[in-house]
This record gives structure tokens, C-alpha cells and sequence, in this order.
């Protein structure tokens, strides 16, 4: 990367978190590891490093820990380069971290979201995701379309190949031999409790929407690519997108497209594990 280059800060979401992450990260900031202690009330450091009671990987323990990571792997990068990132983006709950980055909010305040955010979809139970490689987005909506399912949507388009579906558990099964019919490669229902970016999720958007009328959020100080829209955040209007990201697909493809459209851009990954990384080499 040049001194020139356009520098992006991508940040993952749910499922790159692993057991150790943030290893090293928690002592170099005692300060923000005892205010996410205070927030969440219990050890986030314990939760992330030794996870003894197997909770990492549910949903309202995974959010608030992948938003702590992140957030320590960010502000580490940021004290050894000096730098900041001239453009910003998240998938899913990597958008808070985003925001995070661009000033929209503290980082107290951005976990106390999560927390909430994290609470409310591990509330919606009964449905399923299930990843979709080898298809084009045009051929999955045909074989959802011909398949005549009102149970099954577009969860994430994560790259050219790679698609995410979302809806009922039921749904998410039923489906899976006409995918297999129209020559998917590989169609994998997913270890996930509900149909996250769904219109199944609407309970939860609507709760969390009312909980973001508490809070007062700053406009970006960088550019913030919303995964709602793929286009950047505007000045105001914060509350409506976060709310809507809830049953709204992640549009990873156009917001990757749209940040490679600036002069020389060098993307880096800031949190656990290269899932974003490979995602960006898929998508031209």
C-alpha cells in the first residue's frame, strides 16, 4: 500500500469470531476492556479467551464480543500506523464498527446497541439461513421465484458466488433440492437460531427502532458504506438505517464495487479471522 493509496477499514461480523480473539488486545487497553465489563456485565476478556461456558457462539454474546475485538484490533492499527481510513465499511455488525470509526457514536454506545441488537435477534427463533456457492444472484432469484417459496429471501450478497438465504426453517430445507436441481455447487443450511436480514425479523426491527429513539448520533466523519444501501451514509438518518440492516439484506457486492471505484483502494480487515478478506477477491 502507497501513501497515496485510498485506505479502507473493513469489518467482519458474525461468524469470524473464534475462540483466543483478541488475545493480546485486552491488556494494551484496560481502559475500553473495563468499560465493556461495565456495560455488558461480565468479563468480555474471560468470554473471548477461555469461552468455559460455551457461549461465544450464541448470538447475544457473539455481537457484543466481535464488536469488542473489533473495535481493539481497530484502535491498535490506528496507534501503530497513525493513520486513519479514508473510507469505512462493516458486514452486519461490523457496521457498528464502522460507525464507530467515523465518530457516529462511543464505543460504550455502540455496545450497548449491540447488546440490544444482539438480545432481540436471538429472540427469533424457527428460522434458518443457508449459504448458496456456485450461483449467480440473477439464478438464485430465479429458483426462488420457480420454486414458488414465500418462506425463503436474499439474506447476503457476499460475493459473486457466494449468497446467504434466510426464512423459515422449514423454507431453508424445502428449497434446497431445486438449488441442487439448477446446479448449485454447494447448498449449506447454516448453524444460526433465527432468519437474520429477513422480513422474519420484523418483531425485532421494531423494538430495536424504539430503543434507538434514546440515543443522539453524531454525522460521520468518514465516508461509512451502509450495507442497507451500499452508498454512504448521509449526514442524518442513522437511527433508520441501523434499524432497517435488521431485516434488510447485506449488500456486501455493491458496497465492495463501490469502494474498488476510488483511485488505488487497499482494503484491510480490522478484527478476528480473513473472511471479509476473501469475500474482496471474489468480487470484481
Amino acid at each position: 500500500m502507497s501513501e497515496t493509496s485510498t485506505l479502507m477499514h473493513v469489518f467482519p461480523g458474525q461468524g469470524s469470531q473464534k475462540k483466543g480473539m483478541g488475545e493480546g488486545l485486552f491488556e494494551q487497553f484496560p481502559d475500553i476492556t473495563a468499560a465493556a465489563n461495565k456495560v455488558l456485565g461480565y468479563s468480555v476478556q474471560s468470554l473471548c479467551l477461555e469461552d468455559s461456558d460455551e457461549q461465544l457462539n450464541l448470538t447475544q454474546f457473539t455481537q457484543p464480543a466481535l464488536y469488542t475485538v473489533n473495535a481493539l484490533t481497530y484502535l491498535k492499527n490506528k496507534q501503530d500506523t497513525k493513520r486513519q481510513p479514508d473510507f469505512v465499511a462493516g458486514h452486519s455488525l461490523g457496521e457498528y464498527n464502522a460507525l464507530l470509526a467515523a465518530g457516529v457514536f462511543d464505543f460504550e454506545t455502540g455496545l450497548t446497541l449491540v447488546q440490544k441488537r444482539g438480545a432481540l435477534m436471538a429472540e427469533a427463533k424457527g428460522g434458518g439461513m443457508a449459504a448458496v456457492l456456485g450461483m449467480n444472484i440473477k439464478q438464485i432469484r430465479e429458483v426462488i421465484q420457480n420454486s414458488g417459496s414465500k418462506e425463503v429471501s436474499v439474506a447476503n450478497l457476499n460475493a459473486p458466488q457466494q449468497t446467504v438465504l434466510t426464512g423459515s426453517k422449514e423454507g431453508i430445507l424445502e428449497i434446497k433440492s431445486a438449488f441442487e436441481s439448477a446446479g448449485a455447487k454447494r447448498y449449506i443450511p447454516l448453524n444460526v437460531s433465527g432468519a437474520f436480514h429477513s422480513p422474519f425479523m420484523e418483531p425485532a426491527r421494531k423494538e430495536f427502532e424504539n430503543f434507538l429513539k434514546s440515543f443522539t448520533f453524531g454525522s460521520p466523519t468518514i465516508p461509512v458504506i451502509s450495507n442497507v444501501e451500499a452508498t454512504p451514509y448521509p449526514r442524518d438518518g442513522v437511527a433508520e438505517l441501523l434499524a432497517q440492516q435488521i431485516t434488510s439484506p447485506v449488500r456486501w457486492v455493491e458496497t465492495i464495487q463501490y469502494l474498488k471505484k476510488q483511485f488505488d483502494p487497499a482494503f484491510e480487515e480490522m478484527g478476528p479471522g480473513k473472511v471479509l478478506r476473501g469475500l474482496i477477491r471474489q468480487i470484481s
